[in-house]
Formats: structure tokens, sequence, C-alpha cells
């Protein structure tokens, strides 16, 4: 199984979370809100093979923690993924879509100084801005478009630029979620579940559920479930080879 989007340290007992991820042999990306709170979760992880930590300056927070951004750029040697990154358009965070794509593009230059990094984004109410930035930076890495929510014709130029997705199981509850899924490239998608935020009834979703998606999956790709968790591993597996391919051009 394979969370690739998770806040592992959000949940209110995340060495018990751990604990069953490694039960349940579980891959984890577990992605950070601020710089601060990578190195907490990195010695929280521990040396566990199957989980990462990233780097992140979540957009929500940027407005009151832009000064971060130093932060985070001198931690990015350290870092091999970075995430939760990306801009928020959504009515309660608009008004700081200036500083947001200030520090955005900052991020994106110093992974493009770095080598490029495999990033997991986030896009609410702004894929179009999201996207104009990742054009702006095409050797910044492997751009991964969590819970993609823009319109079709976002999804296509995302899909143009070499983005890549990652869904789960409270995205593909809706109608809209399903129908943006299924225009996304099955080779270049992998899931999450975006936990604890995402849940399921009044519990939060577990990271080990989201292959709980996969039943939606296999409708809507005509692919049975099987072949489908083969080609999300294989997926997983290919990104270290997408990034050398993204930043050799």
């Amino acid at each position: 199984m394979i969370d690739f989007h998770c806040h592992i340290d959000l949940y209110p007992d995340p060495t018990k979370i751990l604990e069953e991820v490694d039960s349940h042999k579980t891959y984890v990306l577990a992605v950070t809100t601020t710089p601060k709170a990578w190195r907490g979760t990195r010695k929280l992880v521990g040396d566990r093979k199957r989980v990462r930590v990233a780097l992140g300056l979540h957009p929500e927070v940027v407005a009151q923690r832009h000064a971060e951004v130093a932060l985070l750029c001198g931690l990015l040697p350290e870092a091999r993924y970075v995430g939760e990154i990306g801009l928020d358009g959504s009515p309660a965070h608009r008004d700081a879509l200036s500083i947001q794509r200030e520090v955005f593009n900052r991020i994106l230059g110093a992974c493009s100084v770095h080598g490029g990094r495999i990033m997991t984004i986030h896009s609410r109410g702004a894929a179009s801005l999201v996207l104009d930035a990742l054009e702006s930076h095409p050797h910044a890495g492997v751009p991964i478009l969590h819970w993609f929510s823009g319109s079709a014709r976002e999804l296509e130029r995302a899909k143009n630029l070499g983005c890549w997705f990652s869904v789960g199981p409270a995205m593909l509850r809706s109608q809209r979620g399903r129908e943006l899924t299924s225009m996304m490239p099955f080779d270049r998608l992998l899931t999450e579940t975006d936990a604890p935020f995402a849940r399921d009834g009044d519990q939060p979703l577990m990271p080990w559920q989201a292959y709980d998606c996969l039943p939606e999956l296999s409708k809507l790709s005509s692919l049975d479930i099987k072949t489908l968790a083969r080609q999300i591993k294989e997926n997983l597996r290919m990104l270290p080879t997408a990034l050398q391919a993204r930043v050799a051009i």
C-alpha cells in the first residue's frame, strides 16, 4: 500500500500510527506544513525504510510564516522530498496569494539549484498559478499535484507539463473528483489519504486506507484492482528515474 501524502505528525498519537504503518507494510510520504516541523518528524519516523519525510511550507500558513522559507531553502540539501508546498486561492487565503507566489517561486528556484526534488503540491483554487510557476521552473523536479481540483483544461495543461497526480478515497467520493481522475495518466498516478484532514465518517483516514480508492479507480480505468496496485507500485519505483529525466532536460 502507498500513501504518498499524509500528515503523520498531525495525528493525536503519531507514534502509534507509525507502528501500525509498519504492521501494514505501508509506504508513506509524511508531508510537513512548516520546515520547523521537518526535523521533528524525521526524528519521529526514525530509520523506517517505508516512510519518507517531505520538507514543507503549506500555503495556508505562508501569510504568518513566510519568513521560514529561508529555513526551508537552507534544509533542502538534506531533503529528497519537498511538500506540502504550493498555492491556495480559496476565499480564506486568497488575500495572501501575492506572498504565497513569492514563497512558492523561491522554493521552486531553490529546488532547481539543488538538482531538483520530488514535490507534492497543493493547488486548491490556484491551479493555473501553480502551473505558471512550474512552467517558469522546469528543472525544479517532479511535481505531484495532490488532490487536484482544477478545471479539465488546467488538468490537460498539467499533463502536458509532465505533472504527476495523487488521489485518495476522499477525493473519489465526489463526481467531480472522479471525472478529473478519469482524465489523469495512470502511469503518473499515486495514491494518498491527506489524513488526518481527510476522514472516513467521524474518524480520520489511516495511511493503510489509501488503497480504499482502488475499486473506484478500477471503474474509471477499466483495469482490475491487482493490475492497478502493481501499476501504482511501479509508478512509485519510477519516481527517481522521472526526476533524473526532468532535471536533465
